[in-house]
């Protein structure tokens, strides 16, 4: 179904006001006074905005609130309240069927609420909550795959539910009761149209490994004797997941009004959310598809392995992979035991999620020991990739900027940043906000590089989250878990390995050698703070950006790679500012702005600052060709001449 994109009439709504929440007791697994979601009001020009509505609300207007804060429009979805209604209403029996099922998640639900609820009133609920997160995990498993994959959401969400129950409802993510053998096989031969036996000369008697929605198996190609991978979906699945989100919507629907003025949480952007991913999730041949867009991202890094998928083979519920024939993750005994260098290991995966986060924008979801290998030849290797999420563009430069502002120490700033980003409601005060966000940034780095990691800031935020209107989008969820999941596997790879001394050379690096007009800006910002020139933050950029060239082109990943293929990988020795110096001069020449601050930079306190000038010559004078550079910029000396006049004509035509 087709969505539209909301951009036409709005109208000024008075500005929300971000308050602590009424701190208090909360038995409950589920955060109720969480307030979890935005209510679609966006900011032009300053003034806080709403979309006018409609007479007749439309049923997609959650849908649209999620586009806005994406900062794309998806002209074609798999999901939309109207595609389930008509999807389940369709079959025969659907209302008996709908009053079957509903009747079965309320009693059951409603026995496990009254259990809480007793412990609450009898003062032991406390005490008991190991035994209810448990029971909570088995019937969230007895409902179904809907509530499983709900409960492995809920397993990252700090701002509904409380973290002794994330902690429970993660073990979802890795054990989930398997379905009969005979029951894949004929499904496999479904999808094929022809036996087993005419396309594999063997296939592994056991499942490999089991998720909520299909399970593994382990197989060899009779064409080719290759091993692969066979993903199968659970039999009959469907139906029952188009089902549960018919009741679900239909429920938010009910609540929804309720829902937005006691606890300022928008339920239908929730189910929406949720549906949304569980339907993509649903159809493997999105996933062979977003295999392939990995392969494109990393097809010249050569530290990465992504398996190839076999979409001739493949279909909506078989996915036929590559097998990837590494150690996993969930066994650092037999890493540490198979002779891996640990520490080229660990950078090249910090740099791997580095680069789906900042730079591809696609990044995998669910990074969790099981769906990571390390090869034997150093490479780090991922599998499964059906939970993916995609940052826009835009996403992707306000992370940016909002690890500039952390940099510059601008928590106002990082504050709209949230916003931006869709962690809070457009147009709310954010004042409030800063000092704790303040507190959280400065207790964790100002302990150095040493001690800082992402489980301790994201304790403090989860705190925050508890205290402030704060509703995490599902893409930032998936961002947080795949960050805890794989500086949590590095821990365990190596207790004293530190996440960040990987993560800042990289960030270094792309600021200054990236072309990306953006990334240019956010580079000059990190360079002025309050109208003054940073000489020892340009330092640190390029001494931290030579270590990342440095750590990458020794990795012994690589260099086991090009003895084992014969080719010679272009990866960069040293660092290549070409790039940046050309922009730095045609900067220099067309903005007078910046040549007024870089002239009184070398000027500062009333003196020439020629020894700072000369302490970053001598950093960079091994790493960069300068004869290159300089006919580089000769090169380039046309068009900026043709820019100065330009800016020159402008100026005197604006001034007349």
């Amino acid at each position: 179904m087709e969505s539209f994109c909301v951009n036409s009439l709005y109208a000024v709504s008075p500005q929300p006001t971000l308050s602590p929440r009424t701190k208090q007791k909360k038995p409950w697994p589920v955060r109720i006074s969480s307030m979890a979601a935005t209510t679609g009001n966006s900011v032009k020009n300053g003034a806080v905005l709403k979309p006018l509505q409609s007479n007749s609300k439309s049923n997609n207007s959650a849908l649209e609130q999620l586009d806005i804060e994406r900062g794309v429009c998806i002209p074609f979805r798999k999901y939309s309240p109207q595609i389930v209604w008509n999807k389940v209403l369709e079959s025969r029996g659907a209302i008996l069927s709908l009053i079957s099922r509903g009747v079965e998640i309320v009693l059951s639900l409603g026995l496990y609420w009254s259990a809480l609820v007793y412990d609450f009133l009898v003062g032991r609920d406390e005490e008991v909550v190991p035994f209810r997160a448990r029971q909570l995990r088995n019937l969230l498993c007895d409902l179904g795959p809907s509530f499983i994959k709900a409960g492995q959401v809920l397993a990252n969400r700090p701002d509904i539910i409380r973290e002794d129950y994330m902690s429970e409802l993660c073990v979802l993510q890795d054990d989930v009761p398997s379905f009969p053998n005979q029951t894949a096989f004929n499904i496999i031969e479904e999808e094929l149209g022809q036996p087993l036996e005419a396309v594999f000369s063997r296939i592994s008697s056991e499942t490999i490994a089991a998720a909520s929605l299909g399970q593994v198996y382990r197989a060899t190609l009779r064409a080719t004797g290759e091993d692969v991978a066979i993903k199968v979906q659970r039999p009959g699945i469907e139906p029952i997941i188009y089902r549960d989100l018919f009741l679900f919507r239909t429920l938010a629907s009910f609540l929804n009004g309720l829902s937005i003025q006691k606890l300022g949480c928008n339920a239908e952007l929730i189910v929406d959310e949720f549906g949304e991913k569980l339907l993509e999730e649903l159809d493997y041949t999105l996933e062979a598809r977003n295999i392939e867009d990995f392969l494109e991202n990393f097809k010249n890094d050569p530290t990465v392995k992504i398996p190839l998928v076999y979409k001739q083979l493949s279909g909506p519920r078989v996915l036929v992979m590559e097998w990837i024939d590494g150690i996993r993750c969930t066994n650092p005994q037999a890493i540490k035991e198979g002779g891996i260098d640990l520490d080229g290991f660990l950078t090249i995966g910090v740099s791997a999620a580095l680069r789906q986060l900042l730079e591809f924008g696609l990044f995998h979801g669910d990074p969790h020991p099981g769906n990571i290998f390390a090869m034997r030849d150093g490479r780090i290797a991922y599998v499964d990739f059906g939970n993916v999420a995609v940052l826009s563009e835009q996403n992707k430069q306000i992370l940016t900027d909002a690890v500039v502002h952390a940099v510059n120490e601008d928590y106002a700033e990082m504050a709209n940043d949230f916003t931006r980003l869709g962690f809070l409601a457009a147009g709310t005060d954010v004042s409030p906000i800063v000092p704790a966000l303040e507190a959280i940034w400065q207790d964790s780095s100002g302990k150095g590089l040493a001690d800082f990691n992402f489980r301790s800031v994201t304790g403090k935020f989860n705190q925050l989250v508890y205290n402030y209107p704060i509703r995490i989008p599902e893409r930032f969820s998936l961002v947080i878990r795949s960050l805890l999941t794989q500086e949590g596997i590095c821990f365990t790879l190596k207790p004293d390995f530190k996440f960040l001394e990987v993560a800042y050379p990289y960030v270094a690096k792309r600021l200054l050698t990236d072309p990306n007009p953006a990334l240019r800006e956010r580079l000059i910002q990190v360079l002025f703070k309050d109208g003054l020139f940073q000489w020892k933050r340009l330092e640190n950029l390029i001494v931290l950006a030579k270590e990342n060239v440095a750590k990458m082109s020794s990795n012994p990943a690589l260099q086991v790679r090009n003895t084992q293929t014969q080719r010679n990988w272009k990866v960069a020795k040293k660092l290549d500012l070409t790039d940046t110096i050309k922009d730095g001069a045609r900067l220099f020449f067309v903005d007078e702005g910046i040549r007024r601050q870089l002239l009184l930079a070398l000027t500062e306190d009333s003196k020439l600052h020629i020894e700072e000038l000369v302490d970053v010559y001598r950093l960079v004078e091994d790493q960069i060709d300068i004869p290159s550079v300089a006919v580089e910029v000769a090169r380039d000396f046309p068009t900026v001449v043709r820019d100065i006049l330009l800016s020159w004509s402008s100026s005197v035509l604006s001034d007349r």
